[in-house]
């Protein structure tokens, strides 16, 4: 189906609209426990909206977006992150640190990183389901991107989750469907889909929303909302869930006010922020998929106008001043509807005659759930056949798993564990190689490897295969290091790969830290 340029702009600006607002609404209630009745903004908006962390970090993304369009990856956006994010609490941190240190995502959101499974990437979500627009899947792999740069497990399904059906909302109003179509895009074992499905069921059965929260808290329980709260004040039923496992508590909530607001914006924002915990994430991620759904044009007066579309940011290292920072709704959503052609390309973009924006095709309603994994018959003629992995594979991707595309072929290093090592024991690594369909050529595949001094690689330093073009095929070769003695803390390993006949070649990195691996939740 088409999407016009005129429904585009409603949604998208809709999308932003509701994201401030739902943040500035539930802001004076983060990290707080417990019912509350709020009923409309609590603060003195007469000056301008207060700071909000939950929109300004994806105006950083958008400016990557803007540079790299569609090659935009993890690697790319850790370093925007190490640039321009200021904050260094919690998975912020630990992402930084990692980086840092030498780790590529997903190893940067997955190593120590006890709040791995927080909320602070799901709340990224809209961007990539704005640039993609009625195409689920294509965000989710961005979303993919985004979150492993500092979540993994359930940090990191929360954002597939909000990207998926955000994405979908542009063409899909029904809720019911929309959450299908976002389950469909994580494991059905995840703890977000458990939360989802609690959310649900509950709605379902008919109980209140107070007990819906009780469910979910007790069920998939979290910390966000006694963080503050020394163990002596801590007075309600729940169990202690892991430091750090607040995201799918959170997104059952989120859809505790989607579903309970019946519609209705004010109300269904109002929900979310009364059940507690991560009130501005909650409130800001709804109102966005409300925007979506309904456009700019159906959110109520007496919710924008206080807010006045005006975005202020407390997150963002602008000194450098090379980022051109949107300061209001409007200015973001006409530089995302600027990109959004360059970001999908001439098969899904028809760009209309001189002034009159463009049509976007988005995927039919019965198109919009997780494609079935694998789509053909595995090592099956790969021409014609789609050059990614698989969206079942990526999202499942084992964490030690670091992947990096290059012009004709992708590869992935995969370290099997955490990725420490020490002296006299062998540390096993699998490389992976595949086509990416630039060329239907078959190839023959040359790796060399590079160690420091003390390090060697049990098998020999060079490795000579085929490498097919065939549908999931994937060239792999398994080594052991082995330290005999370390010149550094650290032991880097330079992975030569080019392809017999080419000129270009692909450069890769593997990084094990001497020791070993830490305790963390």
């Amino acid at each position: 189906m088409q999407l016009s340029f005129e429904q585009l702009t409603d949604k998208i600006r809709g999308c932003w609209q509701g994201k401030n607002i739902g943040g500035v609404l539930g802001a004076p209630f983060e990290a707080k426990r417990g019912t509350f009745d709020v009923t409309f903004y609590t603060q003195d908006l007469s000056a301008g909206p207060p700071p909000n962390d939950d929109l300004d970090l994806q105006l950083v993304w958008l400016h990557a977006v803007e540079k790299f369009g569609r090659k935009v990856d993890a690697s790319i956006l850790g370093d925007y992150w190490l640039s321009f994010i200021t904050p260094d609490w919690v998975e912020y941190g630990s992402g930084k640190a990692n980086m840092r240190a030498g780790m590529q995502p997903p190893l940067a959101g997955h190593v120590s990183n006890t709040y791995r499974n927080s909320c602070g990437c799901f709340i990224r979500s809209e961007l990539w389901a704005c640039l993609a627009p009625g195409q689920p899947e294509l965000a989710v792999r961005y979303a993919y991107e985004d979150a492993i740069v500092d979540h993994a497990g359930d940090g990191m399904h929360a954002e597939l989750f909000c990207a998926a059906i955000q994405s979908a909302a542009f063409v899909e109003s029904d809720l019911n469907k929309l959450v299908d179509i976002g389950l469909s895009y994580i494991p059905a074992d995840s703890a977000v889909a458990k939360a989802v499905r609690i959310a649900m069921d509950s709605y379902a059965e008919g109980v209140d929303f107070k007990e819906a929260r009780h469910r979910i808290m007790r069920d998939v329980p979290g910390n966000f909302g006694i963080q503050l709260t020394p163990l002596r004040d801590i007075s309600d039923e729940y169990e202690y869930g892991e430091p750090g496992f607040d995201a799918p508590s959170n997104i059952g909530l989120m859809l505790v006010g989607m579903l309970y607001g019946e519609g209705d914006f004010g109300k269904s924002l109002c929900i979310a922020v009364n059940c507690g915990e991560d009130t501005d994430c909650t409130a800001a991620t709804l109102g966005a998929l409300f925007g979506i759904m309904h456009g700019e044009k159906s959110l109520p007066k007496e919710w924008v106008d206080p807010v006045a579309g005006v975005i202020v940011t407390c997150c963002i290292n602008n000194t450098s001043g090379t980022l051109t920072v949107p300061k209001t709704v409007d200015e973001l959503s006409d530089r995302v509807l600027r990109a959004i052609p360059g970001f999908l390309g001439r098969e899904l973009c028809d760009i209309l005659g001189e002034g009159t924006g463009y049509t976007v095709t988005a995927k039919d309603a019965d198109q919009l759930m997780c494609p079935e994994s694998p789509e053909y018959i595995p090592y099956i003629n790969g021409m014609f056949k789609p050059s990614g992995l698989p969206i079942e594979e990526l999202t499942k991707m084992s964490p030690y798993c670091v992947k990096q595309d290059f012009s004709t072929f992708s590869a992935a290093i995969n370290y099997h564990d955490e990725p420490f090592i020490s002296v006299g024991e062998p540390r096993k690594l699998t490389l992976s190689v595949w086509d990416n369909r630039l060329t239907a050529h078959q190839h023959w595949l040359d790796i060399t490897l590079y160690t420091p001094d003390g390090v060697t690689i049990a098998q020999g330093k060079h490795f000579s295969m085929p490498l097919q073009n065939y549908y999931l095929y994937k060239a792999e070769v398994e080594f052991d290091v082995v330290a005999e003695y370390f010149t550094g803390p650290k032991v880097d390993i330079m992975i030569d790969i080019s392809l017999a006949g080419r000129h270009t070649y692909g450069a890769m990195k593997a990084t094990l830290y001497a020791g070993k691996a830490p305790k963390v939740n």
